[in-house]
């Protein structure tokens, strides 16, 4: 044989001996291959497989609760809550209650240093020797609280003979006719007063009327502005 020959002969040899080794190999990794998938398949069975009736009761007694216990805590807070306006309510009607039942407080209050004058004035009365002194100290006592009553609590009265009468502050109780061009104020038989801008006591007055013996001033007025 020659050695070209002999060389194709170890040559084929060695690539028998080579490919039954590689399949070998093939074979055995196909094999581990196929071990490992049907593993995975066993715990991909086991990962869903269904819950037992034990498992769901479980489950279900545990959302039960939870939802028992989230429950008590909202009638807890609405409870609470309720309590909160109900002291809420009691404290306002009991501010405005207060409100109403002192809301002159600070006025009589400063009533007292008055009322105490007065006292003082009374008690002089007894031993005094002329009336005069008793008259003064009255008209200082007045003209005190006039000055306290306006500063601090813009009260001011209004009113006097002569003034012209208007139906919106007077209140007429009798009235007259006189030498007058317009209605006037003849007496005034109670002071009007007001709080600020308001009235809250008319005043209660004697009108004097026109008896058309004098011209009144837009009368007069009319016939100057004609002449010219």
């Amino acid at each position: 044989m020659s050695e070209s020959e002999n060389e194709s002969t170890e040559n084929g040899e060695s690539v028998s001996e080579t490919t039954v080794e590689q399949h070998g190999e093939h074979t055995q990794a196909v094999a581990e291959n196929g071990q490992t998938r049907d593993g995975n398949a066993e715990g991909a069975n086991a990962v869903n497989e269904p819950l037992t009736d034990e498992d769901a009761t479980t489950a279900l007694k545990n959302h039960v609760e939870a939802l028992k216990k989230e429950n008590a805590e909202l009638q807890d807070q609405v409870l609470r809550r309720a309590a909160d306006f109900d002291n809420y309510r009691k404290r306002m009607i009991k501010e405005k209650q207060d409100a109403f039942d002192y809301a002159n407080e600070n006025l009589l209050r400063d009533l007292l240093e008055s009322l105490d004058n007065f006292d003082r004035t009374v008690a002089a009365a007894d031993q005094a020797k002329d009336a005069k002194s008793i008259a003064d100290g009255v008209k200082m006592i007045n003209s005190a609280l006039v000055k306290m009553l306006e500063e601090k609590y813009n009260l001011s009265s209004y009113g006097a003979a002569g003034d012209p009468f208007d139906p919106d502050e007077h209140e007429a109780i009798g009235s007259m006719q006189g030498e007058v061009a317009e209605p006037v104020l003849k007496e005034v038989y109670l002071k009007g007063y007001k709080l600020k801008d308001r009235i809250i006591r008319h005043a209660k007055v004697m009108v004097m009327m026109p008896d058309g013996s004098a011209e009144s001033d837009r009368a007069a007025q009319e016939g100057s502005s004609e002449a010219q």
